[in-house]
């Protein structure tokens, strides 16, 4: 039975490295091949490039045994490095996309983030403004003549800021700001700590809402992913011109699954803090009765961060 089981295991690691680290690294080898072949002179040259395969491949190298042996080990060396590679690249495109400290990034990064939190606050508070001002004027449409205004500009005025941000902008991205939103109001709605609480929720959430959460945080990996395979792909330009649309279309592609990956994210982890809270609390000895409440939260908060600062027993 362990073996079976060791064997399957085996078998899914086997795919899973072969899925995402060899196959997209070897389509990587086979542009930046082209690439370093054709040049910016010959990039849509497409017969030079048959020819110089057809060349290499009638090479001694290339048609006995043991140099195909070789030869696609190589490939197969080379793809996986690359794929590590995007990997490697994909935590820098996630920790950029998230932004969670950016006050602690180097001054020059560190003064970019500081300018574009202030220019998306301004245009937050811009709509922010519009929308309450819809908001008023409906009400007093209301009041007038008892009948409900046209909803079409509310929502529009709505949606214009949460194009922005769900929440005062404190982060310079959109999916930063998204996943902080839900700390923001959960502080500000139920006195929830998310940062002390995660930890604690995350041990009592149900299997299946684990899974959901889990399966989540991997779309925004993914996600990320394919943005490192586009800054892979960029320098590729300075010998092959059409890598940069491939880039592109890549970095474009990546920027709308972070986006719906962090979005997401973002409402399960305020979802499962919400339905769940109350649970923690009775596995803590904390008597409530109903939903989650500010006088439920202050009471969980104050009752975990006394655990997790509380050091732990000396012998």
């Amino acid at each position: 039975m362990v073996d079976g089981f060791l064997g399957v295991l085996g078998q899914k690691l086997a795919e899973r490295w072969l899925t995402l680290l060899v196959l997209p690294g070897a389509l990587f080898l086979a542009i930046a091949t082209a690439a370093k072949t054709l040049g910016q002179a010959h990039a849509l040259d497409h017969a030079r490039l048959t020819d110089r395969i057809t060349h290499w491949a009638q090479t001694p190298a290339a048609t006995t045994l043991g140099g195909q042996a070789v030869l696609l080990g190589v490939v197969f060396a080379v793809a996986a490095a690359a794929g590590l590679a995007a990997q490697g690249l994909a935590t820098l495109v996630q920790h950029t996309a998230l932004a969670a400290d950016w006050r602690t990034w180097p001054r020059p990064l560190r003064f970019w983030a500081h300018t574009r939190v202030n220019r998306r606050h301004a245009r937050w508070t811009a709509a922010a403004h519009r929308y309450g001002q819809q908001l008023d004027a409906d009400a007093r449409a209301f009041a007038l003549d008892q009948r409900r205004a046209d909803p079409a500009p509310r929502r529009a005025a709505h949606h214009a800021m949460l194009r922005i941000s769900a929440e005062a902008p404190d982060r310079p991205t959109w999916s930063g700001d998204r996943i902080h939103a839900v700390a923001v109001r959960l502080e500000r709605d139920h006195h929830l700590d998310l940062a002390v609480l995660w930890p604690h929720l995350w041990l009592t959430l149900p299997e299946d809402t684990r899974t959901e959460i889990t399966a989540a945080e991997q779309a925004l990996t993914r996600a990320t992913t394919l943005g490192g395979w586009a800054l892979l792909y960029a320098p590729l330009t300075a010998w092959w011109w059409p890598a940069a649309p491939l880039a592109a279309v890549l970095a474009l592609t990546a920027r709308r699954r972070v986006r719906g990956a962090a979005d997401a994210y973002a409402r399960l982890l305020e979802a499962a803090a919400l339905l769940h809270t109350t649970d923690l609390a009775a596995q803590l000895g904390i008597d409530h009765s109903g939903p989650a409440d500010p006088a439920l939260g202050d009471a969980l908060t104050e009752q975990l961060r006394i655990r997790v600062h509380t050091p732990p027993p000396t012998r």
